[in-house]
Order: C-alpha cells, then sequence, then structure tokens
C-alpha cells in the first residue's frame, strides 16, 4: 500500500488522509467509503496503547488504507515499536534537527540494523555489503517517513532537514508551528501564510510529499493544494463528528424553540 503512495507522490498525485482517533472496527468500514489513501493515528496527543495502535494498523492495512502513525517523539525506538505494530508511514513529531532524522531514517529505512554499525552507516563510515543491502532494500521499500515541521527552530533549520537522505515527507503542523512563532492559530495571518509558503516551494524543489493538517473546512485544504501540497491531510473523524452534531443538535433545538447553546464549538487539535 505504501509503495502505491510513494509513486503516487513521486508522480506529482495527490494522496488523501484523515485523523482517526475511534478504534472501533465497525468505524473503519465507513472509513473505507471515503476511498481514502491513509489514515492517520496519533500516539502523540492521543491515548493510544501499543496493542490497540496495532489492532488500527492492521484493521486499515487489511482495507487497503496505509496507516501513518505519528509516534510521541522523534525517538528512532519509538519509530521501531509503530513499524512493528503494522505501521507503513512513521510520522515524527517536532523535528527540529539533522541528527534526529538521521536517527529516524535508521529506524524506517534501515531495519533491523541497530547499534554502532547502523550508526557507522548513516555516519558514511561504512558501506553496506551487496547481499545485505539488497535484504534491508527489500525489507523496507515499502516504509515512508514524514516528519512535522512545526516550529520556528525547524523552519530555521529546513534546507538542512530536507536534504537528509531518506526522508519522504512533510507533514507542517499549523497549531503548534503557529504558537512557536507568535501568532497562535492566526492560520491566516500574512507572515504564517508566508512561512507555509516557502516550506510547500522548498519541499516541492526536493520531490518531497508535502503537506498541512487542518481541522477546519475543505477550502484552506484547497488553497494549499493549489499552492503545492500533495499529502492532503485534512481533519479527523472526533472534529468532523463534533462539527456536525452541534449543527445538528443545534437546529433541533431551534425549530422545537428550545433554549439555544451559550458555547460555540471549536475544533479539536491534534
Amino acid at each position: 500500500m505504501s509503495s502505491s503512495l510513494k509513486e503516487k507522490l513521486n508522480s506529482g498525485k495527490r494522496i488523501y488522509g484523515t485523523a482517526i482517533v475511534s478504534p472501533s472496527p465497525i468505524w473503519a468500514k465507513v472509513v473505507k467509503q471515503s476511498n481514502l489513501d491513509f489514515v492517520f493515528l496519533d500516539s502523540e496527543h492521543m491515548p493510544l496503547g501499543r496493542e490497540t495502535l496495532s489492532n488500527m494498523c492492521t484493521i486499515y492495512s487489511a482495507l487497503g488504507i496505509s496507516p501513518m502513525v505519528r509516534i510521541p517523539s522523534p525517538d528512532p525506538i519509538y519509530a521501531s515499536i509503530a513499524l512493528d505494530g503494522g505501521a507503513s508511514i512513521i510520522l515524527a513529531p517536532y523535528v527540529e534537527t539533522v541528527e534526529e532524522v538521521k536517527s529516524l531514517v535508521g529506524a524506517v529505512k534501515f531495519r533491523p540494523l541497530k547499534g554502532k554499525k547502523l550508526q557507522q552507516i548513516l555516519d558514511g563510515d561504512e558501506i553496506l555489503e551487496e547481499k545485505l543491502k539488497n535484504y534491508i532494500d527489500e525489507r523496507c521499500k515499502n516504509n515512508l517517513l514524514f516528519i512535522n515541521i512545526e516550529s520556528q527552530p525547524a523552519i530555521d533549520n529546513l534546507q538542512a532537514l530536507l536534504s537528509v537522505p531518506g526522508l519522504d515527507g512533510v507533514i507542517i503542523g499549523p497549531h503548534d508551528l503557529s504558537c512557536s512563532i507568535g501568532l497562535p492559530e492566526e492560520y491566516t495571518n500574512p507572515v504564517f501564510e508566508k512561512i507555509v509558503t516557502n516550506v510547500i516551494k522548498e519541499c516541492n524543489k526536493r520531490n518531497l510529499g508535502i503537506g498541512i493538517h487542518l481541522s477546519e473546512g475543505p477550502e484552506q485544504q484547497i488553497k494549499w493544494a493549489k499552492t503545492g501540497t500533495n499529502i492532503i491531510l485534512h481533519s479527523a473523524d472526533i472534529s468532523l463528528f463534533g462539527k456536525i452534531l452541534n449543527t445538528e443538535i443545534s437546529t433541533i433545538k431551534k425549530e422545537l424553540k428550545d433554549e439555544p447553546d451559550k458555547t460555540e464549538y471549536h475544533s479539536s487539535t491534534i
């Protein structure tokens, strides 16, 4: 499945997905009806245990939908755990250094190597023997590595981060990024938009996948896709459910002349 995602991205096509919080296997059947390429399973902010996460990966993989797992931190150990549980795309949060990207490449693209031998390969001090290289290339060919760009230090170090061999794509984290640059949730602020536009441009130049996770209406996704994003990571089951439920309950109350709610619905940010 992830091999077809890589082919789509490399050929300039877009891939589509959403964040899924509910672990219900019945829910997966509903998600499949949207013809998504991947689902985003977030173990950074959501309380998903290792076994539950693995079950979700297995179910969506069986339905032909690639599971993208955001690990709790940019740690290669977490990446290995997620891959062992059935993830095919690793998304590492809050990446800011080349060393972090290199270690993640090691976990995702050089499995099962670890320790000193892996470090020597990543540092360019050792070359894989042909037999071992062929084995690892075959074993890891469908593994994809994405990183979150979501802080000012990451923007400052962007050129170096994107230049690490083995990286497949970037997901901009708009909430954390907007806070890091001092413009919390000001997603239409010209300063924020300029930064996002530059990240998209730099990823396009390197033929890297690029997306931004937004939970508002589809207009923002369409806007950024026309700017150059090709990973459409839109909203989440919890956000869409909350939005529609709020609207429909409010409609019913209004029609029945019941007391309207005084609170406003806010899309959840994960």
